[in-house]
């Protein structure tokens, strides 16, 4: 028999991390065009 538990609390997601995944975002949709043109996308900001 397991004695594990589940613990059933999401962590909510805070106002940074809703931003540092629209950041992330929007510079992979930026080395989609660069590499879709043919041009090495920039790493880092």
């Amino acid at each position: 028999m397991s004695k594990t538990t589940t613990f059933g609390h999401a962590p909510s997601a805070t106002l940074i991390s809703r931003l540092l995944a629209s950041i992330d975002r929007l510079l992979m949709k930026s080395a989609e065009i660069s590499n879709r043109n043919g041009d090495l996308p920039r790493f880092g900001l």
